[in-house]
C-alpha cells in the first residue's frame, strides 16, 4: 500500500522529536517534500499509537492546538503528556509554540 511507505518516513521524523519539544503536520510534510500533506501527516500519527518509539503527543497542528487529541485514550492524555514534559498547554493550545517549535527542516538533515 502506498501510504505505508509514507507513514514509515514520518514516524522517522516524529521519532526525532525531542523531549519537551512539539512540531506540526505540515512541518514533517514539509520536510518531506509533501508540503499539502499534513492531513496524511495526521493520519499517520492517528495510526502510530500502538508504536511506542512515536510519540504522537509532540505533533500538533500549525498553531500549537492538540487537534489530535481526541485519538488518545481518556480525555486529556495528550495535554498531560505534553505537561509530563514540561510543555504548557491552556485551552488545548499549547503556549510559547515558537520556543518550542522544533523544525525537521532546520534539526535533520
Amino acid at each position: 500500500m502506498a501510504e505505508t511507505g509514507f507513514f514509515q518516513k514520518v514516524y522517522m521524523v516524529a521519532e526525532q522529536i525531542p523531549f519537551g519539544r512539539v512540531t506540526s503536520y505540515g512541518a514533517i510534510a514539509k520536510y518531506l517534500g509533501a508540503a499539502g500533506s499534513a492531513r496524511m501527516v495526521g493520519w499517520a500519527m492517528n495510526a502510530s499509537h500502538n508504536i511506542p518509539s512515536i510519540q504522537a503527543h509532540r505533533v500538533v497542528n500549525k498553531r500549537g492546538l492538540l487537534t489530535g487529541k481526541h485519538h488518545f485514550d481518556g480525555t486529556n492524555l495528550m495535554q498531560q503528556l505534553l505537561e509530563s514534559e514540561g510543555v504548557k498547554v491552556i485551552n488545548n493550545k499549547i503556549q510559547n509554540l515558537e520556543e518550542l517549535f522544533w523544525d525537521p527542516m532546520k534539526e535533520l538533515p
